[in-house]
């Protein structure tokens, strides 16, 4: 049986309701097909400055504060993101509260008014945001990673820009970009938690059915080749060096996913992971490491994560290649091999707890994949998952050509590192 509801409306846009019975939360999220990818090179950043623009007024709350107020005034927890290929606006409150929440949520997505001394206002406050990330190493190397694989194409921008594009965006700019992109077929409504499905059913339809019907812009398609390993340096003095050593994998829709998910367990999921023994147990050399995919519409990477003590990056990155050497030479034990899916489901149910994390899986997975599998379901497939299917996949991944290593650190030569890229 579905644990959820799907309703499409006549303009196209898509309702998910996922109930929790018990909770005393709700949350309401509105997730649409617009982020870093759907942007040029002229407008970059554009996606995430609207999202900030969105709290700005309102024709009915044509304040900021207007909308803070209100939502505080119910206790409420909001926010909104911005990603590659998806930007939402969501909060999460009392149960018996949502249908403001509902109306706040949805006068934010449908009516924002841009007023255009809000607008270089908030351009200060971006350009802060982008400095604050510069002063965060352990974040700032995931887009230096990113520039390193894909270059001057929108997979490898910046979500948030750069201050020189964010300085010069005007209203203009921003119209056009949402009137392209924040259309009813690009739109998912999520509401998880407790509440009543017909009330909240009936709210949404009659707020989004104005909502026109034009077309959806796609997004350009990412190139993603790679003939010889590569490196990006960073340099920042400072007393721990950020790394990311990773591969172009695939899409989210390959049926490798679920194998590569376990992989990334088995490396680096945990405390009893081979990395995290090898690299901080046994030569405490870091204090984190963590092995992950990130599986985007039309590319995918495999990375390894770790903060690591200056003098000894080369030895550590020599650890961690070695590790990757092996688990794509030898399948791993049975044991191993049932500790990473109880690990991998453990987290996942653990991490479905709350009414904003439920609206999100669903949400996420409706735009993405035009199909909802139940948490569940993916469960299963991870169940099904065999060491053969990941050694195969590691083999795959796992190639010299298409190693790639980004440092933020007090480094200045690349060579010392090119030449320890070998797997």
């Amino acid at each position: 049986m579905k644990s959820f509801k799907r309703i499409v409306l006549p303009n196209g846009l898509r309702i998910i309701l996922a109930p929790q019975p018990g909770n005393l939360a709700a949350t309401v999220l509105v997730k649409v097909e617009a982020g870093s990818k759907y942007e040029t090179k002229k407008i970059s950043g554009v996606s995430h400055f609207l999202e900030h623009l969105c709290f700005k007024g309102t024709k009915k709350r044509p304040t900021a504060l207007a909308i803070t107020s209100e939502l505080e005034s119910l206790g409420a927890s909001y926010n909104a993101f911005t990603g590659q290929e998806i930007t939402g606006y969501y909060a999460q409150v009392q149960s018996g509260k949502l249908d403001v929440v509902l109306d706040v949520i949805s006068d934010m997505y449908l009516n924002p008014i841009f007023d255009s001394k809000e607008i270089e206002k908030e351009k200060g406050v971006i350009i802060e945001e982008l400095n604050m990330y510069e002063d965060m190493p352990m974040r700032k190397v995931g887009d230096v990673f990113m520039e390193l694989l894909y270059g001057n194409q929108p997979a490898g921008w910046d979500i948030g820009g750069k201050k020189e594009i964010i300085r010069v965006l005007n209203r203009d700019d921003i119209v056009k970009y949402r009137s392209k992109h924040y259309v009813a077929q690009a739109t998912t409504v999520v509401v998880a938690g407790s509440f009543d499905e017909k009330k909240v059913l009936d709210a949404i339809g009659k707020m989004f059915a104005k909502m026109p019907v034009t077309k959806k812009y796609p997004k350009e398609k990412t190139l993603d080749i790679q003939k010889n390993p590569a490196v990006a340096l960073k340099f920042k003095e400072s007393d721990q060096a950020h790394i990311i050593l990773g591969f172009r994998a695939f899409d989210m829709y390959d049926k490798r996913r679920y194998a590569l998910s376990v992989l990334g367990d088995i490396l680096g999921g945990g405390m009893s992971s081979r990395l995290f023994q090898r690299v901080r147990d046994q030569l405490g050399a870091a204090y984190y490491v963590r092995a992950e995919d990130d599986l985007f519409t039309d590319h995918g990477l495999f990375s390894v994560s770790a903060g690591l003590d200056n003098a000894r990056a080369p030895e550590v990155i020599e650890a961690i290649l070695d590790e990757l050497k092996k688990i794509s030479s030898k399948a791993g034990s049975a044991e191993e091999l049932k500790r990473s899916k109880n690990h991998l489901t453990g987290e996942m149910i653990l991490g479905l707890e709350t009414s904003v994390a439920l609206a999100n899986f669903y949400g996420g997975q409706e735009i993405y994949h035009k199909e909802i599998k139940t948490p569940q379901e993916i469960i299963e497939e991870i169940r099904k998952v065999t060491a053969g299917e990941i050694l195969a996949v590691a083999k795959d991944i796992v190639k010299n050509q298409h190693l790639n290593l980004a440092i933020i650190g007090p480094f200045k030569d690349k060579k010392p590192f090119e030449k320890i890229l070998k797997i």
